[in-house]
Formats: C-alpha cells, sequence, structure tokens
C-alpha cells in the first residue's frame, strides 16, 4: 500500500470514528492498530504492547501528571481570588479596569495552572459579581475572559507545550521559556484592546473607582504564593538548576506546602484534588498511548516524507508554507478540539518545518498559539461554551464579545511568525539546554 494511501486511511478512519462520537483514543489507537496488522501483519501485536510500554515509561511525560496534579491543588485554594483582587485594586481606576485585572489575573494563573479552561474559570468566578456590580457590558467582559484563557498554556507551566514536546521530540524547558515573551506581549495587546475600546465607549466598562494606597499594598501580601510557585517552576528551568521534570516535583512540592500552611487546606478538599488529577491523568495518558501507536503507524509509512515532497512541490517559500500549515490549523479548529489535532498533525507537520530550517521551538509556540485560538472559534470552541455554560450567557452574544479580542489573537498570531526572536530570545539566553 502507497504512504499516501496508508496515511488517507489512518486520518480519514480516525475522523469518521470521531464523528460517530467514539472516544478519541479508541479513534486513533483502533485505526492505528488495523492499518498496521494490515501492513505489518501478526507482529504489529507486539508492537502495539512495546508502544504502550515505551510511552509510558518515559520521563518526558514526568512533568504533565504532576502539573496537572499542582494545578488541581491550587483550584482547591483561594490564590486565583487573591491575584485578582490585587489585579482589580491596582487597575481599577482605567476605562474597562475590570476587564483588564481580568486579563491580567489570567496571566498571573497562567504560571501556576498550565490549562486555558482552568485560567478563565479560576479567575471569572471572582470576576463575575464585580462585572454586574459596576454594570459592565457582560458579553464584552467574558469575551475577554475567554481569549485571555489562551496565556493559559502560554505561560508555562503547560500541558499543550509538554504534549508537544514528547511528540515532537523538542525541549520542554526550552519550551516554557519561549512561552514567556509572547505571553506577556499577548496580555498586554488584550489588555490594550480592552482599554481603547472602553475608553470610546464608556458603556462597555467604566472605571471601578478609586482604591485607597493602603488596600492596594495590603492586596501585594497575598500574592507572594504565586512568585514562590513561578520561581520554584520558571526559575529553576532557565537558571539551568533543574529541568522540566524535577521543576514539576518542586512546584508541586510548594504548592503543597503553601496549601496546607497558608491556605488552610482541608483534607477533604486535597483528596477532591487527588482524584480529580488522577482522573484527568488517567484519561490524558491513555489518549496518549492510542495516539503513539497511530504515529508510529503514519511515520514508519513514510507518509511524512511523501507528504514533504508533496508540499516542497508547491513552490511555495518556506515562510508560505507555514502560513499554509497554520491555515489548516485554524480550519482544523474549528471542529476538532486541540489535543486530538496535536496527536494527529504533529508527526506530519513538525518534519516539515524542520525540514525547511525553522526552529521547532518557534513552531512550538505557534501551535500551542493556534490550538488555543481554537478553543475559541465554533462550532467546537470547547473554551467558548465552557465559559456560556459557566456564567449563563447566550452564545450569540458572547461570539460578539469575543470577536474584537480573536482580532486580536490573529494578529498576535502574525507577529510570532514574522518576528521569530519574540519567542527565540528568552531561551537563548537560558543556563543550560536541558
Amino acid at each position: 500500500m502507497e504512504p499516501v494511501t496508508i496515511a488517507l486511511v489512518c486520518i480519514a478512519g480516525a475522523l469518521a470514528l470521531m464523528l460517530l462520537g467514539i472516544p478519541v483514543v479508541y479513534c486513533l489507537g483502533c485505526t492505528g492498530a488495523v492499518m498496521a496488522f494490515l501492513i505489518y501483519g501478526p507482529v504489529s501485536l507486539d508492537k502495539a504492547g512495546w508502544t504502550t510500554f515505551t510511552t509510558l515509561y518515559n520521563i518526558n511525560w514526568v512533568p504533565l501528571p504532576l502539573f496537572v496534579l499542582m494545578g488541581c491543588i491550587i483550584s482547591q485554594t483561594s490564590m486565583g481570588q487573591d491575584i485578582y483582587r490585587a489585579a482589580r485594586n491596582w487597575l481599577s481606576r482605567l476605562p474597562g479596569g475590570l476587564v483588564v485585572a481580568t486579563i491580567f489575573g489570567e496571566a498571573a494563573m497562567a504560571s501556576a495552572v498550565g490549562s486555558s479552561t482552568a485560567c478563565a474559570l479560576a479567575v471569572g468566578k471572582m470576576a463575575e459579581p464585580e462585572f454586574e456590580r459596576y454594570g459592565y457590558s457582560k458579553p464584552f467582559a467574558m469575551g475577554a475572559l475567554t481569549c485571555g484563557g489562551v496565556l493559559g498554556p502560554l505561560i508555562p507551566p503547560s500541558i499543550g507545550f509538554i504534549t508537544y514536546g514528547v511528540l515532537a521530540q523538542v525541549s520542554i524547558g526550552q519550551l516554557f521559556i519561549a512561552g514567556i515573551v509572547p505571553g506577556i506581549i499577548l496580555a498586554f495587546m488584550l489588555a490594550g484592546v480592552a482599554v481603547i475600546m472602553c475608553w470610546r465607549n464608556p458603556v462597555l466598562g467604566p472605571p471601578a473607582g478609586a482604591v485607597s494606597w493602603a488596600e492596594r499594598l495590603s492586596s501585594l501580601k497575598k500574592v507572594w504564593p504565586l512568585v514562590a510557585v513561578m520561581l520554584s517552576i520558571i526559575g529553576t528551568i532557565y537558571l539551568g538548576i533543574a529541568s522540566a521534570a524535577e521543576a514539576a516535583g518542586v512546584g508541586c512540592v510548594v504548592v503543597i506546602i503553601l496549601a496546607f500552611f497558608v491556605y488552610r487546606l482541608r483534607w477533604a478538599d486535597f483528596y477532591r484534588a487527588i482524584v480529580e488529577a488522577a482522573t484527568l491523568n488517567g484519561m490524558i495518558l491513555f489518549m496518549m498511548v492510542g495516539a503513539w501507536f497511530y504515529s508510529y503507524v503514519l511515520g514508519t509509512s513514510g507518509a511524512a516524507k511523501s507528504l514533504m515532497e508533496l508540499v516542497y512541490g508547491t513552490g511555495l517559500p518556506p515562510l508560505g508554507i507555514v502560513f499554509l500549515i497554520n491555515i489548516i490549523l485554524l480550519i482544523l479548529g474549528c471542529f476538532i478540539d486541540a489535543i486530538t489535532i496535536m496527536l494527529l498533525t504533529i508527526p506530519l507537520f513538525v518534519p516539515i518545518v524542520v525540514g525547511l530550517g525553522f526552529d521547532p521551538v518557534w513552531f512550538g509556540v505557534l501551535y500551542v498559539v493556534n490550538m488555543q485560538i481554537g478553543l475559541i472559534t465554533p462550532p467546537m470552541g470547547l473554551d467558548l461554551f465552557t465559559v456560556r455554560s459557566a456564567f449563563n450567557l447566550p452564545a450569540g452574544h458572547l461570539l460578539r464579545g469575543v470577536l474584537p479580542f480573536l482580532v486580536v489573537l490573529i494578529i498576535f498570531l502574525l507577529l510570532l511568525v514574522f518576528f521569530p526572536q519574540l519567542s527565540l530570545w528568552l531561551p537563548g539566553t537560558m543556563g543550560m539546554g536541558r
């Protein structure tokens, strides 16, 4: 069977099963197993067992369960509330100050929780009553909250970077550091749009009023636990003290200590966090096993090489090919969830990008931003509909609020494409290459 035919049958089979509502892990695993058996015969069954073992017995996956556990523990504390309250106290006098506080609150939470959905919900629960209290336009404010969730996987730690790093065999530590500068830039871009829109139309978000300096300084006292978490993870990776896996362990210990001794976490809440983390990790890792075998079939079929030859034959310049890949990913994001897209396309697209001479770390940042844009675009739009359901807002209203910030995200993606150093400068100054 021709390589291109194998790839097309694998992808078409997996997508067909997904459309039938079958869980992703079975779609990828079953498609890969059937195609491997047809191509390689019974020996493929032995390979399936070894794939499961080598996938899970991989130290590169270690940060994933630890960061998930860390996020679940943090969600049981008041850290998100403290961060939002501090941001609100310092930014309330700006037009749309509460929206700006929400965006920067999400940026701060992103340094402790690697999920866009978790970021949006953690900050949104505190922000929504404030929006109603000061008469903010709910669609506008919630649209900003939804798009601000993109900061979750962009600023480390990030589940998206871990997944990309393992599948693309790229340093997770460098990916983490590469997301910091783009994350800060995006936070200011989203906040700037909010301020301009509210300045031109105060009905969207009037200033919340002055806050005394005593209250501002007092709110900063409750932000230090987040700083401790950030230093234990990002600081140790950047300075070369720890790898991503080691930093995850350090960060997890720091969070547990803070949860019990600063936030007075109860044992019942701690148990709930562990159960939630175990459930999420089991689901993710089980999915990775199916995806890894699926990727093995695509890789050994020579489909990636055939696709590269096809792409090179188009005559497009290297940057044009990167644009084409991003357009494909944006379209896929409208219909398929982010992790499925990563599992399906990373084995195909990364070899092409590396073959064109581009840095895989830079492409990883593009990839994660692209995937997060997909989470706020219909009809799938997981973050979009999570926010809609959590805060009881009609989908049409939320879409109108999301639109101006979605334009900013597209412009931001273009900036990352044209200026790779925004992503690559900070990793280049790291104290190590782990």
